[in-house]
């Protein structure tokens, strides 16, 4: 019998959320821009016409601080900020057209994060998109998202997003205990939220989505219990059930928050059982890593099929093999290549002001790094992954041993051919991603070998949001 209580205490160390292989800090400080658009090109002549494009647009500004986000955000209360930053996202987006040698970009997948993009007028938010979509093609299989505050998203909003077609919207909510909600300044209703929910389905989107995090400050399993109650009236048709990690050295803002009321681990191990037993218990399925979705959710169908794909938005149903990222810090996936913008503000308009684009970081994929990037998406997406004996050397020495480890745990099945994950092993997930991220594994054991190096993957290597495995 697997004692579930003690290997989820045993697991409870950071781990990457792999929304990339390989991760951000395994990245090249010094980008070659070159480089970058010559692979973009050839990559949107072979993806465009088949599979279309996706594009993330990170809208940074939110009104007031939440402590204990991750997030790259820019706190004002001047909505005159709104002008400039749209301006830049058009300016960002005619160089990626240039790119594309007069070919109209097929527009698959369209996310807006944040920071609050709801933040954002619906007249500015409409010129901005319309700007993109005017001279594309929206392909019929499309899905378009945005994340919303439930206090400030508006019927106009809505109204506005829905015409442009976008059908799911995600809430930010957190908890909705007041205490809670003081002790990480982040204020709102129930009222609010039953409200945005409402409004949303009545616009006709046909997708609600709620963000809930477990180990905050003050956080109880009374209180986290009320919470999802109150969630579960409102019939999200998807629910992100995310763990806090408290990074003050990352997170300057999480310095504010009082450390004295964290959970310790066994409470916080305690919240996210009681979380998984109240969602599955009223008809939601676990999905991947920290999701859970109803039967007649795109994310449910899609697991069933094997359609489930992952990449810096998260979970997603699609899967263009081409994702544009604009606005500072968005991050581009081309396939054989990433790219990150900066990540200040001022950087980023100097950037496109000065008509280049605004990349800080690059990375371009070796043969060993599509084939592991694979193994771990699979992993994460399907719950299997199949070995290739070409690569049998570097499988011996880094990955075999810990999938070993975890099949004496119960964790996983393993065989000659491959490894599944057993269904005891499904909140382990990222450990047997890990088992296949060279890039740290090999970090991990020069720093053995020599503990007075410091890899930059000891600090920086789970970012946005920062999150350990299952606790």
């Amino acid at each position: 019998m697997i004692n579930t209580d003690s290997l989820l205490l045993k697991y409870n160390q950071p781990v990457p959320r792999y929304t990339s292989y390989p991760t951000v800090p395994f990245w090249n400080d010094q980008p070659n821009p070159g480089r970058w658009k010559k692979n973009f090109s050839d990559m949107f002549r072979i993806k465009n016409e088949t599979e279309g494009i996706s594009l993330y647009i990170h809208l940074p500004f939110c009104e007031s601080l939440c402590i204990y986000c991750g997030c790259n955000k820019k706190i004002t209360a001047n909505h005159k900020v709104e002008e400039e930053y749209v301006r830049a996202i058009q300016k960002e987006w005619s160089m990626y057209t240039e790119m594309m040698e007069s070919q109209p970009p097929v527009i698959r997948e369209i996310h807006l994060g944040g920071g609050t993009p709801t933040f954002f007028s619906p007249a500015n938010l409409e010129r901005m998109l319309s700007s993109i979509l005017k001279d594309a093609i929206v392909h019929p299989d499309h899905s378009f998202s945005i994340e919303g505050h439930p206090s400030n998203t508006s019927p106009a909003h809505l109204e506005t997003l829905y015409r442009l077609g976008f059908r799911r919207i995600s809430y930010g909510v957190q908890d909705l205990n007041p205490e809670v909600q003081q002790a990480i300044h982040r204020i709102q209703s129930f009222e609010d939220l039953r409200r945005a929910t409402d409004a949303a389905r009545r616009a006709g989107f046909t997708a609600v989505n709620f963000d809930i995090v477990y180990g905050l400050p003050a956080q109880t399993a009374a209180r986290l219990l009320h919470t999802i109650t109150q969630i579960l009236s409102l019939r999200p048709d998807r629910i992100a059930f995310y763990s806090y990690a408290h990074t003050p050295w990352i997170n300057c803002s999480q310095r504010l928050i009082d450390e004295s009321q964290l959970p310790t681990a066994s409470g916080k191990l305690d919240l996210y059982l009681l979380g998984k037993e109240l969602f599955t218990s009223n008809g939601y399925a676990n999905i991947g890593m920290d999701h859970f979705a109803l039967p007649g959710d795109e994310l449910f169908k899609a697991a069933g099929t094997g359609r489930l794909h992952r990449n810096f938005m998260g979970y997603t149903t699609q899967n263009s093999g081409l994702l544009i990222g604009l606005g500072v810090s968005a991050i581009s996936d081309i396939g054989s290549a990433f790219a990150q913008n900066d990540k200040s503000i001022t950087g980023y308009y100097r950037s496109v002001n000065e008509g280049h684009l605004a990349i800080a970081k690059n990375y371009f994929l070796s043969q060993e790094d599509l084939v592991f990037r694979q193994h771990i998406l699979d992993i994460a997406c399907k719950g299997y992954t199949r070995f290739d004996e070409r690569w049998s050397g570097v499988l011996q020495r880094y990955t075999l041993p810990r999938l070993r480890d975890l099949e004496k745990d119960g964790l996983v099945h393993l065989d000659n051919n491959g490894v599944s994950l057993t269904e005891a092993g499904r909140p382990f997930l990222r450990h047997c991603c890990k088992a296949f991220d060279l890039r740290l594994l090999r970090d991990e054991e020069a720093r053995t070998e020599n503990p007075t190096l410091c890899g930059k993957a000891t600090l920086t290597g789970i970012s946005k949001p920062l999150f350990s495995n299952a606790i």
